[in-house]
């Protein structure tokens, strides 16, 4: 009965072993998914952003050639740029964090 008891607990010690090792490698696995991800986001991110900048400083430039006049852009404006662009980073932010407000 005795040596029945003491393969038991060696058992589930090597079960409890098996269980730690199996979840230390599933964070493993699951740090190594984040990384690729994460890398993919920032890639299409900063391409979405750079596409978006070139067109608007293309926009920005045409407007300034119909006006026969050089391009000029005041404090204010620029204020105004900013504030839409924090706006815009806002509600970009708001996307990845579901229904938080």
């Amino acid at each position: 009965m005795r040596k029945i008891i003491e393969e038991n607990r060696y058992h589930e010690r090597n079960y409890s072993m098996s269980m730690q090792e199996n979840l230390i490698i599933e964070e493993n696995e699951l740090a190594g998914m984040d990384s690729i991800w994460t890398g993919k986001v920032l890639i299409i991110g900063g391409v979405i952003g750079a596409l978006t900048g070139l067109g608007a400083a293309y926009v920005f430039i045409q407007r300034a050639k119909k006006g026969a006049e050089p391009p000029s852009l005041t404090p204010m404006d620029g204020i105004k740029l900013a504030l839409l662009v924090f706006g815009l980073l806002r509600s970009v932010a708001m996307l990845g964090g579901g229904d938080e407000k």
